[in-house]
């Protein structure tokens, strides 16, 4: 008998003694895991009258789950429980903003939690258009990855092409997809015209085009260009220069401010207080350059000092290591920082009134 055929009958055999219990089926991989709650007091809301939130996660799941001393313990299948962490981690998030949980509630976060392909690090993030596989190339990124799925504010330090911008737009296309929020958000300063938004030509939209094109690029790998202009329309997907964020609040949505290295002190307050509940915000920047004037401390660093630390918010800074780019890229910038230059500093206009030749560059 060829082997095929020989491992091919051994595997029916097999399965059939599992059926009918003449031989034990082999023990799945088990895993155990502990939650905290965040807020005792409000313990009663999260599990529900009886516990009912509890047995609706159990059911959903066919996990083993027990709350006993502040703490909820989850057993059973890797895949299950990552789950059921998932809902049980954004049930208290719901509960820093609302009094209770209703069923509905509940079960539709169980819903989309269920429907998240992406549950995992390394994972493909699921975006719209099937064909572009996108993954965490690198450490870093991974880290990345799970820092964003797992935080409500994060804050992404790195030279150019290390998928800064890039991974927080894919994570935002696919909780978007995903049905985890209801818009993104897209923010940047626009200091590098060198002069007020007013005085360009064109509507707002014209005026911010070229400073978002970056966010524009990454977008249009993930869908396809009926979808981004129909989602733009209806204002799923918006554009927003920094300085017109301000009064607003955001509720589940995902936004992302990119080059955050230009928005100054007050303009970074701002900002982060735009946060509504269900929301994710993801903050990048090069905070080895600014486009600010001199002397102006950059809201960037200063954010992510008085930050740092705090539950929710994560810091993942990247190396020239996790350059992505053209294998080239990675010397140029390491050839720009060996004598602590950058190429903000190197190209930078000479002051007024200089005369020609005065600092080399004219």
């Amino acid at each position: 008998m060829p082997d095929t055929a020989r491992s091919f009958g051994e595997r029916s055999l097999r399965e059939w003694e599992w059926a009918t219990g003449r031989a034990p089926r082999p023990k799945q991989r088990h895993l155990e895991t502990t939650i905290a709650i965040d807020d005792l007091s409000r313990r009663t809301a999260l599990y529900g009258p009886a516990d009912r939130n509890l047995r609706l996660i159990r059911a959903a799941f066919d996990v083993r789950i027990s709350a006993r001393d502040g703490t909820v313990r989850i057993s059973g299948s890797p895949e299950a429980v990552a789950k059921s962490v998932q809902v049980i981690e954004q049930l208290q998030r719901s509960l820093r903003v609302t009094p209770d949980i209703s069923d509905e509630v509940v079960e539709e976060t169980i819903r989309r939690t269920k429907a998240e392909r992406s549950a995992r690090p390394g994972d493909r993030i699921d975006v719209f258009v099937d064909s572009t596989n996108i993954t965490a190339r690198g450490e870093g990124q991974k880290r990345y990855i799970e820092a964003i799925r797992s935080n409500d504010l994060t804050f992404c330090l790195g030279p150019a092409g290390t998928g800064k911008t890039y991974i927080a737009v894919a994570m935002a296309v696919a909780q978007l997809k995903h049905q985890e929020i209801k818009r993104i958000v897209l923010v940047r300063p626009a200091v590098e015209a060198g002069e007020k938004l007013g005085y360009l030509p064109g509507d707002l939209q014209a005026k911010v085009n070229p400073y978002l094109r970056p966010l524009f690029d990454a977008m249009h790998d993930m869908m396809t260009f009926d979808q981004i202009k129909r989602f733009m329309q209806n204002d799923v997907i918006e554009v927003v220069p920094l300085a017109f964020m301000r009064g607003r609040t955001l509720s589940r949505a995902s936004i992302i401010l990119d080059e955050a290295q230009n928005a100054t002190t007050a303009q970074m307050l701002m900002f982060l207080t735009r946060l509504g509940p269900e929301s994710k915000m993801v903050v990048t920047g090069d905070d080895s350059q600014s486009d600010l004037s001199a002397g102006e401390a950059s809201g960037f660093t200063d954010a992510v000092e008085r930050l740092a630390g705090i539950p929710r918010v994560a810091v993942i800074r990247l190396a020239n290591c996790d350059i992505v780019r053209h294998p080239l890229v990675q010397r140029v910038v390491e050839a720009y920082v060996t004598d602590g230059a950058t190429p903000d500093k190197r190209m930078a206009p000479p002051a007024a009134g200089s005369p020609p030749g005065a600092d080399g560059t004219r």
